[in-house]
């Protein structure tokens, strides 16, 4: 399993165009293929940041998806918004405990 990490920095007039858009999406990128959860988080101090968390069966479901008609469309409407260039980590959970 693959987690994605991706932390997305939006000028703040575009933070209810994004969180828009990511409703609309979340369905359909949670169901695609090999993407097995998701979730958005937002700062709580710097609000106009956010991170998505998703796990991923494998590197080739996540690339498969990075170069999806899904994700092209996702991106093409994000990626206007953003106040600073998105950062993404994809890594091994080593520990969880609940």
């Amino acid at each position: 399993m693959l987690v994605r990490i991706v932390k997305m920095t939006f000028e703040p007039t575009k933070i209810e165009e994004f969180l828009a858009n990511f409703e609309v999406v979340k369905e359909k990128i949670r169901n695609f293929d090999g993407c097995n959860f998701l979730e958005l988080y937002r700062d709580q101090n710097a609000t106009n940041i956010f991170f998505t968390y998703s796990y991923w069966d494998s590197e080739t479901e996540l690339n498969l998806y990075r170069h999806s008609d899904l994700f092209k469309g996702v991106w093409a409407n994000t990626k206007p918004l953003f106040s600073a260039k998105p950062e993404a980590w994809s890594v091994d959970k080593v520990a969880s405990l609940k």
